[in-house]
């Protein structure tokens, strides 16, 4: 099964054609999209075995054709884990509080930390986090924070439970090239958005 959507738009670069299917990838302003749309569109294709394609002409509009298998219910056949399934948290690390600001990438966060079978507290904010942390800190293993937000940043963030919670992990996330560039994780453990999975499963475990 095949369904087609185009538009008349002004069409997409033949160089950024590779690269809008990943996750947070965007040419809008920062604000104005989180680029996570057509990853999700991608990512459910793949995950039903079927394909997205994308036809684009400069001044004409773009194509997307998503291509769905035709199928006969089959018995599920039980097999060894692989990739991030086989990174799934030991007993014992499998809470996270999750700092986002922006609500779509927190859900995309928070849905891909529930496949690695963590349990995630989603706060859109420092100081809900901070909050959550005052209550009970006890109940997380690590936080997982975006750096660039409004008010107290991630890196902000971090220093703060280094001093009140030494013994909590800590572990940020940016995508912006100029806190990339100048090492604006200030010691903390980095994880470089775009993300797979894979490297969020590996950021959480690995320890320093």
């Amino acid at each position: 099964m095949a369904v087609s959507v185009t538009d008349s738009g002004s069409g997409i670069e033949p160089e950024l054609l590779g690269r809008i299917f990943e996750p947070f990838f965007t040419t809008k302003e920062v604000g104005k999209g989180t680029g996570l749309g057509l990853s999700q569109v991608y990512g459910f294709a793949k995950q039903s075995g079927g394909e997205l394609q994308v036809e684009s002409k400069m001044g004409d509009g773009t194509t997307f054709t998503l291509y769905l298998p035709k199928v006969e219910p089959r018995p599920v056949v039980a097999r060894p884990p692989t990739g991030a399934e086989a990174g799934r948290p030991e007993a014992g690390r499998r809470n996270v509080l999750l700092v986002e600001d922006n609500t779509q990438v927190g859900e995309f966060a928070r849905q891909l930390l529930a496949d690695l079978g963590y349990a995630a507290t989603w706060a859109p904010n420092a100081q809900a986090a901070l909050q959550l942390l005052h209550e009970d800190a006890s109940r997380f293993d690590t936080v997982f924070s975006d750096i660039v937000m409004p008010g107290m940043n991630g890196v902000e963030l971090g220093q703060e439970i280094r001093r009140r919670w030494p013994e909590l992990r800590v572990v940020l996330t940016s995508g912006y090239s100029h806190v990339l560039a100048t090492g604006g994780a200030q010691g903390f453990e980095l994880l470089h958005k775009p993300y797979s999975i894979e490297a969020l499963s590996k950021a959480l475990r690995t320890r320093h």
